[in-house]
């Protein structure tokens, strides 16, 4: 899976993807590689019903958290161009990085 924790992304798909078509950004909380599955921030917001628990702490209640997505459903987000695909380069270290689609920049830090 191409698409890591705190990587910045596009909705391109889904009923998340915004009002009027206009595609949400967001950074990955987390992703589930076996499952081609990733939770982002303020996007696919479900709610949740708990109930108070006093020795854990937790009030109760209604709690509204991140649904996960479907990796096909984002496109990852290059800092110059915008939302691009992926590719992986070798580098002469023997270090596999990715590489945007567009720019050829280099899109791990």
């Amino acid at each position: 899976m191409d698409i890591r924790k705190n990587d910045i992304v596009q909705v391109m798909a889904g009923r998340s993807r915004g009002p009027s078509g206009q595609p949400t950004r967001g950074r990955v909380l987390e992703a589930e590689p076996e499952k081609q599955r990733i939770y982002v921030e303020h996007v696919n917001m479900v709610k949740r019903h708990v109930r108070p628990n006093p020795a854990k702490q937790i009030r109760g209640g209604i709690l509204e958290k991140e649904g996960p997505i479907h990796v096909s459903n984002v496109a990852l987000v290059c800092s110059d161009c915008g939302p691009t695909r992926i590719q992986h380069r070798l580098m002469a270290e023997g270090k596999k990085v990715r590489i945007c689609a567009k720019c050829e920049k280099s899109l791990d830090k």
